[in-house]
């Protein structure tokens, strides 16, 4: 039985997952515009007590195929701590095809290539990790603590060990000021990862806007949803992937994008600038759905 520490969060491919916590909370856990784990110290669960949440699954066994671990990084998670775990879950569940988390840059780049593709082959085959955006001046703005050229660093390490990735960029996020070189950059860093899959999602603030700005070091002006949505055309049209699936489907967006790389881009766009030739008419959704 496994008794979860709330608040729990999983990405929305993870559904039909096991999530298992592994960490409590996220050890960086200083960026402006995340709220996720605030109510929580990063803690590393001890090994026995998730192996034993793991073993009170044996009857249920033959039904896990995947497994999310948890909480907010748990990729922070030390080579052999990890190493041991993924054992652990290839004993306990025999049809399990793939391991996945979320990840930031530094977890990655605290292991070396030959720790990162034993992990691979030892079934974490998939990360989650939050770019936000590939601007520096942004990035340090919102005290994200990595850059442009760390995160394309440990990204790519990552894809070329055998790991996949799902990044996120977070539209929205520089306001007005930031808008152009956001939006330029961040699909700049998103070229040279490549990743398999990228997503975008709007900037929210569930305590507040005057609460974001406190912690935003600099001027922020929120963008209105048709500023958004320009901001989304600049980002696509300088994409250049060669293999990926993109999802602007969250319950944060505005305008529902969804198509592969590189052959859907110009229907993307075209979608696009239907909204921003005739924003009276566009088909978006309504404000009160984003917080569902």
């Amino acid at each position: 039985m496994i008794n979860y520490h709330e608040p729990l969060f999983r990405p929305p491919s993870e559904a039909f997952s096991l999530i298992l916590q592994v960490t409590l909370g996220c050890a960086w856990n200083k960026c402006a515009f995340c709220e996720m784990y605030s109510s929580k110290n990063f803690t590393l669960r001890k090994d026995e007590d998730v192996f034993a949440e793991i073993d009170s699954l044996s009857a249920q066994a033959n039904n896990i195929r995947k497994v999310f671990l948890a909480d907010g990084n748990a990729m922070v998670l030390s080579f052999d701590k990890m190493s041991r775990l993924l054992d652990k879950l290839k004993s306990a569940f025999s049809r399990l095809t793939r391991v996945s988390a979320y990840a930031i840059a530094k977890d990655i780049e605290a292991k070396t290539d030959e720790e990162l593709r034993i992990l691979a082959e030892k079934g974490l085959k998939l990360l989650y990790v939050g770019i936000e955006s590939g601007d520096n001046e942004l990035l340090k703005a919102i005290n994200k603590g990595e850059n442009f050229e760390s995160t394309s660093h440990a990204l790519q390490r990552a894809r070329k060990a055998g790991i996949k990735l799902s990044v996120m960029i977070l539209n929205g996020l520089g306001g007005k000021k930031y808008s152009r070189q956001h939006a330029l950059n961040s699909a700049k860093v998103v070229n040279e990862i490549q990743p398999e899959f990228l997503s975008t999602l709007v900037l929210s603030h569930p305590y507040g806007e005057d609460h974001f700005i406190k912690k935003f070091n600099g001027d922020f002006i929120p963008l209105n949803t048709i500023e958004l949505i320009a901001e989304m055309k600049v980002f696509i049209e300088n994409l250049e992937l060669s293999q990926s699936i993109f999802r602007s489907d969250h319950a944060s967006n505005y305008l529902i994008l969804r198509g592969n790389f590189p052959r859907d881009k110009q229907e993307m766009l075209n979608r696009i600038n239907g909204v921003l030739d005739d924003p009276a008419n566009a088909q978006l959704r309504p404000e009160w759905m984003r917080g569902l």
